[in-house]
């Protein structure tokens, strides 16, 4: 059976770019461009050029794409020509194939908003996007409000949209501008809007999460005939964000009837690199995946419950709606007080850790873990301590140095400027097991360019400073992420740390500390870290 096309609209570029604390630079909105491209969307949104310096750069530089470049602007103001509306002009002359116009098609939005007649808008839509045609475009048409619009004004809904349409838009796009209808709805009145003379193959949908249900819509929208769906990468947006793209792609790719029905442009190939596009715009931005994010989070495919990881064992279906690697993800079974030994085989296993059924080393190890976690730690998202951890249990750990003391001092004062500035620094001294010492010390210094890095990067500078020699092994280890927990309350609070690191290898593990003292909790949590790297990397003790 020939599959019928859907295609994919990307708007993280311009759309996304309106989360609150999100703002690209010109570089990353090529490296989000790149990583879109090469998963096979259809159509890239950059942004509205000339709106500001970042988007009119990125035009500029526009890049090399097999996906269609989009800009983004605005219908024509009353009052004015087409050909003579500065804004709509600048949209124009970045030069790209296609151009996305957004215009109004609520009455109510049309003569509060504008302040202009009905008749006025419907004759701005025409004149715009007929405009586009003219000079070669492939013309879009996001119709703003559009459910809210068509729920209060059916008759002038239908009107504006097919206003677009006869002008010869390409794609006519019923937008959530709210993100408050819900999925019967959009799947209702997009079926009207076909029936009014809009064909699907030129409808697309376009959601907000206001209710979370942007997903669910767009499926909706799908479902009643639209061809075209618009998101983004993590459901960046506005408010509560945009239909999320990370789990539209491989819903529509995996998931029946879709996956039967429709081509979406995206191979099984590319869908492997989903979850590494999902992580790199964390990266970029700054902030922490979302672990329970669908399909790509750390979590999707965790299983901490004893009775799921007995069944994981025997048969991933069990519990596991795709296999995590066709995302580019995988399994987890993490370790806690919930754990049976089906998880701890599971997890040892996955370590290179052999424990035969019925070893006495898998009690030990699950009594430990308990009494630990009654202690405030936290084995679930910490896998290389728990690895530290059954290793010791089963004799296997190596002490490949200890560190005999540390010290860190937090300051602060005015610099020459006057300004307050923090400075920290640590003094580390290390013990090898040939009885060699050394003392390493961090400071540090940016009292001048007001950068305060903390005691607990401090106390990590010195730390593999100087490890003699397993100094190669560890330099390429670096912190990418830091979390705090008071695990009950009062000045003598027990805090937990939890941190990530990584390497050049392309390894993430994380550890965790638990103290009184947050950098001790911090101190236990790198300490750790350093260990599993060298027992990791097959490390020999050094005597």
């Amino acid at each position: 059976m020939t599959k019928e096309r859907l295609y994919l609209y990307d708007t993280t570029l311009r759309d996304g770019q309106q989360t609150q604390g999100v703002q690209f630079a010109t570089s990353e909105k090529a490296q989000i461009a790149d990583v879109l491209d090469q998963m096979g969307v259809d159509y890239i949104e950059g942004g509205w050029p000339g709106a500001n310096p970042t988007d009119s750069e990125f035009f500029e530089t526009q890049p090399k794409l097999s996906a269609t470049f989009t800009a983004f602007g605005m219908t024509k103001r009353a009052g004015m020509s087409a050909e003579n509306d500065d804004v709509l002009a600048a949209v124009m002359n970045a030069g790209t194939p296609a151009v996305c116009l957004v215009g109004k098609t609520h009455d109510f939005h049309v003569t509060t908003a504008l302040g202009i007649t009905l008749e006025e808008n419907v004759e701005n839509v025409a004149k715009s996007v007929a405009y586009m045609v003219a000079q070669g475009r492939e013309a879009l048409f996001d119709a703003e409000h559009f459910f809210d619009g068509y729920k209060a004004n059916p008759a002038y809904a239908i009107q504006t949209v097919k206003a677009a349409y006869d002008a010869g838009a390409r794609w006519v796009v019923l937008c959530d501008t709210n993100g408050g209808a819900m999925p019967r709805e959009v799947y209702e009145i997009t079926k009207a809007v076909i029936a009014a003379g809009i064909p699907g193959d030129h409808l697309g949908i376009h959601t907000h999460n206001d209710t979370e249900h942007a997903v669910a819509n767009s499926l909706a929208a799908v479902d009643a005939g639209a061809r075209q769906v618009q998101g983004t990468l993590n459901g960046l947006g506005e408010r509560c964000g945009n239909a999320n793209l990370t789990t539209l792609i491989p819903t529509l790719l995996l998931k029946e009837p879709y996956r039967s029905q429709y081509d979406i442009g995206v191979s099984l190939e590319a869908l492997e690199g989903l979850t590494r596009a999902s992580r790199m715009l964390d990266d970029i931005l700054n902030r922490v995946p979302m672990r329970q994010a669908a399909f790509v989070g750390a979590s999707a495919f965790a299983h901490k419950a004893g009775l799921h990881a007995s069944a994981i064992l025997k048969d991933p279906n069990t519990y596991e709606h795709v296999d995590p690697s066709v995302v580019g993800n995988a399994r987890i079974i993490p370790m806690s007080n919930q754990a049976g030994q089906s998880n701890l085989r599971k997890r040892l296993a996955d370590a290179n850790l052999s424990v035969e059924k019925g070893d006495p080393a898998l009690g030990r190890i699950l009594n430990r873990i308990k009494d630990r976690e009654s202690e405030g730690y936290s084995y679930d998202s910490a896998q290389a301590s728990f690895e530290l951890l059954a290793r010791e249990e089963m004799g296997l750990t190596e002490r490949f140095f200890d560190v005999e003391r540390y010290r860190v001092i937090s300051e602060r004062r005015r610099n020459a400027r006057g300004a307050t500035v923090v400075e920290s620094e640590a003094v580390v001294t290390v013990q090898l097991p040939d009885g060699t010492k050394t003392t390493s010390y961090f400071k540090n210094d940016h009292a001048d360019d007001m950068k305060d890095e903390g005691p607990v990067n401090a106390l990590w500078q010195a730390m593999k400073a100087d490890l003699g020699p397993y100094q190669a092994i560890i330099d390429d280890v670096r912190l990418v992420d830091f979390k705090v927990r008071i695990t009950n309350g009062g000045t003598e609070a027990v805090t937990r740390v939890i941190i990530d690191f990584e390497d050049d290898a392309g390894r993430r593990w994380a550890t965790v500390g638990v103290s009184a003292n947050i950098v001790d909790a911090s101190f236990e949590a790198l300490l750790e870290a350093l260990n599993w790297k060298l027992a990791q990397n097959g490390t020999k003790v050094a005597v």
